[in-house]
């Protein structure tokens, strides 16, 4: 096939694992449900910023409107007025398989005989390949179009929606947090070890589906429970119904990154909410890696909690020496090449007053390839920091994730083959350190015996499932 165009990306990205999507839906009778949709996209914005797309089913056709770009970018007030129906899905989209080109937004959509299926998708499967050779690849170039080709097909043999859902699931192997829908029904799947999370939520008569609380939280829904792993709900005019499509399921392995750097701070997952988790870790890093230094520095916003935690436990003062530019997305203007050598200044600034003739605590919440990194502890040295020691408030990224970031390159970890030492030096920090997987687990979990029901593997190299047939980014667009 031919070689689909690549989108051009700015390279002003802060050193962090890249998002990992998120999905939405709604069955709301007698209300907008496309317009709630795109407010649901708006509080998921941080999970992905390539694409944005909502299905909605009227009356006789589902129509489905996405594109590059933010939320508020790909709708306005004139797309959302001609969204009609009380059954609609969402997408935000980072890339962890295909190019960041409009084929690959989503939600995908396929017309079945009279009846229309939509698909949205956070994860990434490890047997694309294996799907691609059974359902051909030349129509897909991702894992989430192959997932909807496997429905529409069980569909054409004569199985209905819901059923058709529930035979091709099981054939799913990986990471899957799926909403999908037709003219009459929403329907929400977890992966058997629910690496991603799905909550589902009340609002008047209706239901909704959620990547996280969040979402629910700000079109008003009421928050129920979160989707167990392995499991399926359905959701039509009967309400809400439970199914296990999955003969077995393992123990739980949510993604433990939602808790250090994907979900958002006000979002809650297993019961525990995100905020009070990183303060944690921060409070953990302070008693595990003690610093005589004159300020805690966050380097904003998913070191912000880890920072206050450390000042609390230390006894440190807590100071913004850091400012994010907040309006700063994905953008695909380059920046001139003088930009380019010092791109993340387009996202954050140091602040002299602050940082000048100060021994500085600088708190962030991951590093994964260290090249920004490297640039911002520069820009804090040259705001005038007597010293600067860097405290991580997770362990070494060390291991590529099949899972849903996109890390499938051990060779460009930062800590893949470096000691810690080794990587203080490459940084030119004055101290480095880590926090420990064990104290990073009891600040997810709370303490509580839920610390195995994480998957760790970019950090420990154990993964909950095999990964011998899981390809790369691209796997789809080669010829």
């Amino acid at each position: 096939m031919p070689t689909l165009p690549r989108v051009v990306e700015s390279p002003v990205v802060i050193d962090r694992p890249g998002e990992a999507c998120g999905v939405f839906g709604i069955y709301g009778p007698g209300e907008d449900s496309a317009r709630l949709t795109y407010f649901g996209l708006f509080a998921l914005q941080h999970r992905g910023q390539e694409s944005a797309g909502i299905a909605v089913a009227g009356s006789d056709v589902i129509t489905v409107v996405k594109d590059l770009g933010l939320v508020a970018q790909v709708f306005d007030e004139q797309t959302l007025g001609g969204l009609e129906g009380h059954v609609a899905i969402g997408h935000t989209r980072y890339s962890t398989t295909g190019s960041a080109v409009w084929e690959n937004s989503q939600p995908m959509y396929r017309q079945v005989n009279d009846n229309g299926i939509a698909l949205s998708h956070n994860g990434n499967l490890t047997n694309t390949r294996r799907l691609a050779e059974r359902y051909g690849k030349l129509f897909a170039t991702t894992d989430s179009d192959l997932m909807t080709e496997a429905v529409s097909r069980a569909m054409l043999d004569g199985l209905s929606f819901e059923k058709a859902v529930h035979e091709v699931v099981p054939t799913f192997a990986g990471a899957f947090s799926l909403t999908l829908m037709d003219h009459h029904m929403l329907i929400g799947v977890r992966d058997p070890h629910g690496f991603r999370p799905l909550a589902l939520g009340q609002l008047g008569e209706g239901w909704v589906l959620a990547s996280e609380t969040a979402a629910l939280d700000i079109i008003g829904a009421r928050f129920v429970r979160e989707i167990e792993p392995g499991e399926m709900v359905v959701i039509d005019e009967t309400g809400v119904r439970s199914a296990r499509p999955f003969d077995h399921v393992p123990d739980p392995a949510l993604c433990v990154f939602e808790f250090v750097y994907f979900a958002r701070p006000d979002s809650t997952l297993n019961g525990r909410n995100v905020h009070v988790a990183r303060r944690k870790m921060g409070e953990h890093l302070a008693e595990q890696a003690p610093v005589d230094a004159d300020i805690v520095v966050p380097v904003p916003e998913s070191g912000i909690p880890a920072a206050q935690g450390f000042s609390a436990a230390s006894g440190i003062p807590y100071a913004d020496g850091l400012v994010k530019n907040r309006y700063v997305g994905r953008t695909f203007i380059q920046p001139a090449q003088s930009m380019r050598d010092a791109g993340i200044k387009m996202k954050l600034n140091p602040i002299p007053a602050e940082l000048a003739g100060r021994s500085v605590v600088l708190v962030d919440d991951s590093i994964v390839r260290g090249s920004t990194t490297k640039q911002l502890i520069s820009m804090v040295r040259l705001a005038g920091a007597s010293e600067i020691h860097l405290r991580i408030s997770s362990p070494p990224y060390r291991w590529p994730c099949f899972y849903g970031m996109d890390t499938g390159d051990r060779t460009t970890l930062l800590a893949a083959d470096r000691s810690v030492e080794e990587i203080a030096e490459f940084l030119d920090v004055d101290s480095l350190a880590y926090l420990e997987l064990d104290r990073l687990l009891d600040a997810a979990a709370n303490g509580s015996a839920q610390q195995s029901s994480f998957c760790t593997a970019c950090l420990s190299g154990t993964y909950p499932t095999d990964v011998a047939t899981a390809s790369d980014k691209y796997v789809l667009e080669r010829g």
